[in-house]
């Protein structure tokens, strides 16, 4: 656990207003005061943006004045102290249920919580701050308050615990709204957002009526939701609701409609070890089961099994399942698990059709989607009209050598939804090479910032591609490039006769090489790779060498040469051709040529006008969000 705390750090901390828990408390242990807060006034400028609210009804108190021993924690925490009081974030709430499962997020959210605890015996000690801690935007941000919280004639208006001394969900409640400007902006809002805020991980989303009718999807949902559950993913679920007159409805088996629900466990129970079971099942069957909890605590599910849920009736009458996936769960085993890539970027509106224009849109506008760079959450932003921008990304297939921008278009691998939500994930598999991911916002000309992050299960060089072409030294007598050559090596065939080889390829270009990858057991191999040169003497030939992996010393099987001059019309030129010997005077001539389809295409260097990330990765998944990027799921 220590260690991914350690590696969160490095992306560094920051403070909200600047403000030091540390100073502050000493300031005011000095001066014998409690800590009043001047960013988060107790007035009605902290509770609403908007006119409506309770005027003249509130009272703000504070612990010591609605309980006689307040505590922080009473017991411990646990998954039944959050409560949802009169606002509409059921979403935050079940977060704070599921996180309450998992002590050293805990402690991470609210760190030192023994230091922060009330001190019966020293009660000097206290002074009414408060630490909490939140990821935002890729770095962990310090949030301070004081502790008024808003009472109605004694009662608390918002969150609470079902303890009447224990105040921590309140608390922590009010340091969430604190970063988002009031407590209204908390009403309504995005489930994923709350677990990635209160975890630095990343969260995924699930439609489940699409499992209802396939049981084997359904199985292997249940092994994917199993297997996450227990590297401790955190879990919640919802029915969502077509219309307002639909909010907290109740289904006919007792569900809430538009309430989220946390997933407090996941197994599979034998059916003889509950009683009653045996009268709808056949004894020895083990049952998929989830256990859930409703943050109101008030209407619960009254089919099967009370003190449970089947998987099949789960998928029946929920409709979206929230995962939030933990970054690095090396602290609850001995191998660490996902490597992570994580850049951060902006979209700026520039000249129409210039290098500088960097908010392009989606694939759709195709004049300028190659000029593209989780956007800022704008929910902070709500008493301003502004809104969360529809986001999403594409992620093409370029050569293995590119270093430059894209300004062509390549083959799509993966493209995510466009969703008008702080965070989009896509899950994918690819094969082992090089990507390039566009975040976009859906239309052109829409500005902000986002955060890419790449999660897969080697280290993945992910890195904002900048330059257009390649720079000339100060120094440098060499004349700059005057084409752009790109080669797609397929394969070969016949290679040998004997005995099954590991073959390579190398592509070889004015000095400059490129290895494809090795394909095991195979005299025909197949690479279908692609390499990019910026060429400055069109008159050198493109050499293509065959090569064996070999575990002591690899072994040469032949080449080919092939002239490259200029392509007017850039349209792919094809070659074949059997492989020579490396000194065709002296050496026999080997088996095998070159698959008919090697491909070159030429073009004169010209501006290129794009913007993007490229990763190159054995395997990887993209998660976007603000605009991130994801962790593979190998399948």
């Amino acid at each position: 656990m220590l260690n991914y705390f350690k590696n969160t750090f490095l992306r560094g901390s920051s403070r909200l207003y600047d403000q030091n828990y540390a100073d502050l408390k000493k300031q005011c242990q000095e001066r014998g005061v409690l800590f009043d807060d001047p960013h988060f006034p107790p007035t009605d400028v902290s509770m609403f943006f908007s006119e409506k609210g309770y005027v003249g009804q509130v009272q703000w108190k504070r612990p010591k004045d609605l309980s006689p021993d307040p505590h922080l924690f009473v017991d411990g925490i646990s998954s039944l102290d959050a409560s949802q009081g009169q606002l509409g974030n059921c979403w935050f709430i079940a977060a704070c249920s599921v996180l309450a499962q998992e002590k050293e997020l805990w402690n991470k959210v609210i760190p030192n919580h023994e230091e922060q605890e009330w001190d019966s015996e020293h009660p000097e000690k206290y002074c009414g701050i408060f630490c909490f801690r939140f990821w935002r935007f890729g770095k962990w941000m310090d949030v301070v308050i004081d502790d008024y919280l808003p009472t109605i004639n004694g009662e608390l208006v918002y969150a609470h615990s079902y303890s009447q001394n224990e105040f921590w969900m309140a608390l922590l409640e009010k340091a969430y709204a604190k970063i988002h400007g009031t407590y209204e902006a908390l009403d309504g809002g995005n489930l994923c957002d709350a677990l990635v805020d209160f975890t630095s991980g990343f969260a995924e989303s699930i439609s489940l009526p699409t499992y209802r009718t396939d049981e084997a999807k359904r199985a292997e949902l249940y092994q994917y939701i199993n297997k996450e559950f227990q590297a401790h993913s955190l879990m919640c679920s919802a029915i969502s609701i077509t219309s307002a007159e639909e909010m907290e409805a109740r289904t006919e088996v007792g569900l809430v409609k538009g309430h989220a629900y946390g997933v407090t466990n996941v197994k599979k129970v034998n059916v003889g070890e509950s009683s009653g079971l045996l009268s709808f099942f056949k004894e020895g069957q083990k049952l998929p089961m989830l256990r859930l909890r409703n943050p109101w605590g008030q209407k619960e599910w009254n089919g099967p099994f009370s003190d449970g849920m089947t998987f099949d009736d789960f998928c029946t009458h929920f409709t979206d399942l929230s995962i939030c996936h933990l970054i690095n769960t090396s602290w609850f085993s001995f191998t660490k698990t996902w490597c992570e890539g994580i850049s951060k970027g902006i979209w700026v509106q520039g000249a129409p059709g210039s290098n500088l224009d960097r908010a392009g849109g989606c694939v759709n506008n195709k004049d300028s989607f190659l000029r593209n760079p989780q956007q800022k959450d704008a929910r902070e932003k709500r008493h301003e009209g502004i809104s969360n921008l529809p986001i999403g990304f594409q992620v093409m297939k370029v050569e293995l050598n590119r270093k430059y921008r894209l300004h062509t278009f390549k083959e799509m691998m993966a493209s995510s939804e466009f969703i008008r939500t702080r965070n989009v994930f896509l899950r994918c598999t690819l094969p082992r090479g090089r990507y390039v991911v566009f975040p976009t916002t859906f239309e052109p000309g829409q500005e902000g910032e986002f955060i890419i992050r790449i999660f897969s299960s080697t280290i993945n060089a992910l890195k904002e591609m900048k330059k257009e072409v390649p720079s000339q030294g100060l120094f440098n007598c060499a004349k700059p490039p005057i084409a752009v050559t790109e080669v797609v090596v397929h394969g070969a065939v016949g290679l040998s006769t004997d005995e099954t080889i590991d073959p390579y390829a190398i592509v070889k270009c004015e000095g400059k090489s490129v290895r494809t990858p090795t394909v095991k057991d195979s005299t025909n191999p197949i690479w279908k790779a692609s390499c990019i040169f910026y060429r400055r003497d069109l008159a050198q030939p493109i050499t293509i060498e065959i090569w064996n992996n070999n575990k002591m010393m690899d072994a040469f099987l032949g080449k080919a040469d092939f002239p490259a001059p200029i392509n007017e019309d850039a349209r792919p030129v094809m070659h074949d051709g059997d492989l020579q010997a490396k000194n065709p005077e002296t050496d026999p001539k080997p088996t095998g040529k070159l698959a008919p389809v090697l491909n070159i295409n030429l073009f004169f260097m010209k501006e290129i006008n794009c913007n993007y990330t490229s990763i190159k990765s054995k395997c990887m998944v993209v998660y976007s969000t603000q605009l991130y990027v994801t962790r593979p799921m190998k399948i």
